[in-house]
């Protein structure tokens, strides 16, 4: 990442050094020199800092490693008045400021980060309106988006760079902890909770670690989790991990965390990651609720399936049409020593059924087809090899004593039985409930998932991009805030559609503020932005959602219009 302003090459006489590559000249720093036992040499440890100016030998364009290495720089922090464009998008600016308003989130961050609370709020709006997280791209956004900074204040990517330094993990909690504060703790809810884990460069970056990685990358990763509240529709709070931890260790952190910000009437919507004995009787201990996925293959829930299976997946007492799947409820223990009863839910779909049966048959069929091509190879090269639905027969030769792949037989009692099992699902519960009520609470969490896919598609933020453990904890903060805010958007726009009895394609987190950001600003030739076009019916149908309208557009266009004015005279 090479950032947009010039600095001095570093003048120390040791550590620098230059290497000319394809015509472009590159300046390296030596940051540490590492010693080589068996070789019994040292080789130095250079990386660039930077690329020399073709028209001034003794300047250069820094990088972010020059940041890292010389933080002590000073740098231009702010960026011309023309660097500002004569076009402004700013639709999209109104809904996140109405939104930011409606929260008070502009209160709240401008108490806890002070003169640079408008920052924070511009790069959550970024964020959320570009898809990206990446700094150096912020005075792209910048350049044509009205700022909540103080006076449109347009900052270089330097700024938010040490910017991102500055904020220190107690701002976070402390928001966190007002943000929880706020909400009212005697009604009752359920919380979804959920995580995921983030790519990161290594660097200096202690939670980044080798991990329970969900992509399989093989990468340093840090886990993220959310807690969502399905009744009120909003995050809640959040937590930053390292990757080894897995999901069953933290659980326990969470429900302590989630007592303490005074959530002790609720109950906790899980996936099927969080099942531990340890945990259930956690929840239980301290009075909460669960709502819980296991899976089918569990041999608790797979007998009882298997005991019910005919009782009512044709009845049409137990349909539960909105989600096209019949259901029953069942009381049973969860494990030998547990001493209460729970409510196990358990749901049939003919189209569920249909689709884990091919997947089963396709898996069976390639398995089978691999085996087959196996036959006369020696035992030690196919004993890993193991299958739930296939016996290995093998043939051993008299006078060695060695041992080959004769025969391949199917278990088709195995076979059998898993058929038996497609197209269920159960969900277990602690309080009593209908079927149809515990599934309706366990999709919520949806929005949750949704969440989590915004977090990593819309905002940009699958890899943080940062090299050192304040930007990390500095970019996850106000990543929480822009999901707060773009969780608002989503359920706006959802609950406009449900208004209107259908979907729109323009109806979209994405698609919405992309058509918004076509109401624009002109400069024009007096110096004043002024409003370019009217705005257009679909415009003004997602307006609506937010209880915007184009009145109230061209007054607020009004008032950006002045405001620039003021600062350009």
């Amino acid at each position: 990442m090479y950032l947009d302003f010039r600095v001095e090459i570093p003048q120390q006489k040791s550590g620098i050094s230059k290497k000319k590559i394809k015509g472009t000249t590159y300046i390296y720093y030596e940051h540490g020199r590492k010693y080589y036992a068996d070789r019994q040499y040292t080789v130095p440890q250079c990386t660039t800092i930077g690329k020399a100016c073709e028209d001034d030998p003794a300047m250069m364009i820094p990088n972010g490693n020059y940041l890292k290495f010389f933080p002590d720089a000073e740098l231009p922090e702010e960026l011309p008045a023309s660097t500002r464009s004569g076009c402004l998008k700013i639709g999209a600016y109104l809904v996140i400021k109405k939104v930011m308003k409606y929260y008070r989130l502009d209160e709240k961050i401008g108490e806890i980060i002070g003169k640079d609370a408008g920052l924070f709020l511009d790069l959550a709006a970024y964020s959320i309106v570009t898809e990206n997280n990446a700094a150096q791209y912020y005075p792209d956004y910048a350049y044509n988006h009205p700022l909540f900074t103080t006076g449109m204040k347009v900052y270089s990517d330097s700024k938010v760079s040490s910017f991102l330094r500055d904020i220190s993990r107690s701002d976070s909690i402390k928001f966190q902890n007002d943000w929880n504060k706020s909400r009212d703790h005697r009604e009752k809810i359920y919380i979804s909770y959920d995580s995921t884990n983030k790519h990161c460069q290594a660097g200096d970056i202690e939670i980044a670690e080798y991990g329970h990685e969900k992509d399989k990358q093989n990468k340093p990763v840090f886990n993220y989790a959310i807690a969502y509240d399905r009744n009120n529709r909003l995050p809640l709070f959040y937590e930053a991990y390292p990757g080894s931890i897995n999901d069953v260790s933290q659980l326990q952190i969470m429900l302590d965390k989630a007592a303490a910000y005074g959530y002790k009437n609720a109950g906790f919507i899980l996936d099927r990651g969080y099942f531990s004995e340890s945990n259930i009787r956690f929840m239980d201990r301290n009075g909460f609720e669960f709502i819980l996925m296991v899976k089918g293959c569990r041999e608790l829930v797979s007998s009882l399936i298997l005991r019910h299976r005919g009782e009512f997946e044709d009845e049409w007492e137990n349909a539960i049409p909105y989600y096209d799947v019949n259901g029953m409820t069942a009381k049973a223990r969860l494990f030998k020593t547990d001493e209460k009863e729970r409510y196990f839910h358990i749901y049939y779909s003919d189209y569920r059924k249909a689709k884990e049966r091919a997947r089963l048959q396709l898996l069976i069929r390639e398995q089978k087809e691999l085996l087959e091509s196996l036959k006369g190879t020696a035992q030690e090269k196919t004993s890993g090899w193991k299958s739930p639905y296939f016996d290995l027969i093998y043939h051993t030769e008299k006078e060695t004593g060695k041992k080959t792949l004769q025969f391949i037989r199917e278990r088709q009692d195995v076979i059998s039985r898993e058929i038996k099992l497609c197209g269920y699902f159960c969900i277990i519960t602690s309080a009593d409930m209908k079927a149809e009520a515990a599934l309706d609470l366990y999709k919520s969490r949806d929005c949750s998932e949704k969440l989590f896919r915004g977090d990593k598609s819309y905002l940009g933020e699958k890899s943080m991009r940062v090299y050192q453990d304040e930007p990390v904890h500095s970019k996850i903060f106000i990543e929480f805030v822009a999901l707060i805010v773009r969780n608002k958007i989503y359920t706006c726009l959802k609950d406009r559609m449900k208004e209107l009895h259908k979907k729109k394609n323009y109806m979209t987190v994405p698609a919405a503020l992309k058509e918004l950001d076509k109401i624009e600003l002109i400069r024009q030739a007096d110096g004043v932005y002024r409003l370019d076009h009217a705005v257009t019916a679909t415009q003004k149908d997602i307006l609506l959602a937010f209880n915007l309208t184009a009145a109230s557009v061209k007054k607020e266009a009004g008032e950006l219009g002045k405001q620039l004015s003021a600062l350009t005279n």
